[in-house]
């Protein structure tokens, strides 16, 4: 790595006419076998704090989950890092993300978990013979018109309610590990049918995808990169954005903006708003949307109740 902390160091590399402030947001995970975790997180952590690259980071025996930015002209060096540190991670395919005026993170969290993703299952993709089907955006906007191809949307009914697939299947529950259990209810009649899975990033998918299969579903397709990675191929390939409204993400940002259309209700009241926020009393922190009139009426809290506890 000194290679890389003298192209750090290089004056002329740091005067250049880059735009010093502009950070893209980006995210990736792998799947694969982690032997010493301790020094994985501290290899991350010295190099992403010299780079200043903000983010959440889950580091498990089954693999690492990274959500994070960096400043534009160091994102080919923490690429290059990212390459390097585990044979298993080389040319691992990294998300930009779609809203890049948005900052997603202001600060670096490094956590060991016993999963990468909350699914409280015993299965484990390491070791095992199951090798997933991936669509580009050409395919997917090619089974979206298909009436035989189901589409699911593994995500949380929150993250469903601003944007989603049309016509896509939405399992009614505020967990991962909930939607999980109640999967097979809502896809019991379509054992023989073509479905296609997709979340924001693909992470969720990975294990879904594989927990489907070992229940008899053969038929499964992932959107590779997620919806992520599906606006991204469309705009790279000029192909038509089928994904309606905006993308939720786990960040300050709380959405990505894809189309103009607005999915969702006011929490309060019927106008149209895709703009959530967390109530502002701190005992509630309830997630919801708000318009602006709402906004306004209660002060960015959910409801009467918590606006008089705070005042």
């Amino acid at each position: 790595m000194s290679g890389i902390f003298r192209f750090l160091n290089n004056k002329k590399f740091l005067k250049s006419n880059i735009d010093e402030h502009l950070r893209i947001n980006f995210s990736f995970y792998k799947y694969f076998y982690i032997k010493d975790k301790i020094y994985i997180k501290n290899k991350i952590k010295k190099f992403f704090k010299k780079l200043e690259i903000f983010g959440r980071i889950y580091i498990s025996s089954e693999g690492i989950n990274v959500q994070a930015n960096v400043l534009k002209k160091f994102f080919y060096i923490m690429k290059k890092f990212i390459y390097n540190l585990h044979l298993d991670l080389n040319n691992v395919f990294i998300n930009i993300g779609i809203d890049n005026f948005k900052q997603s993170f202001f600060s670096l969290v490094i956590k060991i978990k016993k999963r990468i993703v909350n699914d409280n299952l015993k299965l484990s993709l390491l070791n095992s013979n199951y090798y997933p089907k991936y669509l580009d955006s050409k395919s997917v906007n090619k089974y979206l018109n298909n009436k035989n191809v189901i589409f699911i949307d593994i995500r949380n009914n929150y993250e469903y309610k601003i944007g989603h697939f049309k016509n896509s299947i939405s399992i009614n529950t505020k967990t991962f590990r909930s939607q999980l259990s109640n999967l097979f209810r809502y896809i019991k009649n379509y054992k023989k049918k073509k479905i296609v899975i997709y979340c924001t990033g693909g992470i969720r998918c990975e294990k879904t995808a594989f927990l489907m299969y070992k229940k008899g579903y053969k038929k499964v397709y992932q959107i590779y990169g997620g919806i992520i990675g599906y606006v991204n191929d469309c705009k790279k390939n000029n192909n038509p954005v089928n994904f309606l409204g905006k993308n939720f993400v786990f960040d300050f940002r709380l959405k990505e903006n894809i189309t103009q259309e607005i999915l969702s209700n006011c929490y309060h009241c019927s106008n149209k708003s895709d703009y959530y926020l967390n109530c502002m009393n701190e005992k509630c922190n309830l997630l919801f949307i708000q318009c602006l009139i709402c906004s306004k009426k209660y002060k960015s809290f959910c409801s009467e109740k918590c606006l008089i506890k705070n005042n």
